[in-house]
């Protein structure tokens, strides 16, 4: 597998009341193309300030990140939303939908950023809508109008709608019941088996279930690693071997 992105030394630093919080500390890494990673750990090991670094949301203290070898931490501001809308896409726990447009047109706001062919762009959200089984008739409904999982849903359509290389996902399923929970973990799972790259925090472990790697960060570092390998349903084993992992790490 090719590698997509790495980190030397990454480090992310804040100052609170006067006092420096390391967050990050000297962490090595390496998100290889078509995987789908999950960062786990205990609050306050720096899942989501790790999240934000690599997909370039944030900018690290020290050290370096590197996406297909070429260095982004020293972008500016201006050059990483270039990055940003080209090459990934971003799915969080709160769903970030404008209430004053219907699913439709939150979907193409994104896509009409990157292409000017409107045409092209409503044809790729209409696939991807098929792809997540939402049905035409929530198209044009607004995100009041959506349950929980509906409206995830679309913001995962939303956050495909420019092909990203890899898509980064914090806590997708966190304001879910279990229904919808399995419906996008569902979504995500089939993106990845086509070929999608996925980096995804979360603390449920059914949901890291779904991945092909776990990374246990702990103290701002990676503390341990498994690889499940590719995706089986009801697979005891892979559950057997994921909650051993995590006993292993004192989880």
């Amino acid at each position: 597998m090719e590698k997509m992105i790495s980190t030397q030394k990454l480090c992310k630093t804040f100052s609170s009341g006067g006092v420096l919080q390391h967050i990050l500390k000297n962490l090595d890494l390496e998100i290889y193309e078509g995987d789908f990673t999950v960062i786990m750990g205990p609050s306050g090991a720096g899942k989501s300030t790790l999240l934000y670094a690599l997909s370039g949301m944030d900018k690290p203290s020290l050290g370096k990140i590197y996406f297909r070898d070429e260095e982004i931490s020293d972008y500016s501001d201006d050059r990483l939303a270039v990055f940003r809308r080209h090459h990934c896409g971003f799915v969080f726990q709160q769903i970030y939908l404008q209430d004053n447009m219907s699913v439709m047109d939150n979907i193409l706001s994104a896509g009409l950023l990157v292409s000017r062919k409107k045409k092209e762009v409503v044809q790729r959200a209409q696939e991807l809508l098929s792809l997540v089984a939402m049905k035409e008739e929530l198209y044009h409904k607004f995100p009041a109008q959506l349950s929980g999982g509906e409206a995830q849903r679309a913001g995962i359509v939303r956050a495909l709608i420019n092909q990203p290389d890899i898509l980064f996902a914090d806590e997708p399923t966190g304001q879910l019941n279990s229904y919808a929970s399995k419906a996008v973990l569902d979504v995500l799972t089939a993106l990845n088996k086509d070929g999608q790259s996925i980096v995804m925090v979360t603390h449920d472990v059914l949901s890291a279930r779904r991945a092909n790697r776990i990374l246990y960060l702990q103290d701002g570092a990676i503390y341990g690693e498994c690889d499940l390998g590719d995706y089986v349903p009801n697979d005891e084993k892979r559950h057997d071997r994921l909650t051993a992992f995590l006993k292993e790490m004192g989880w």
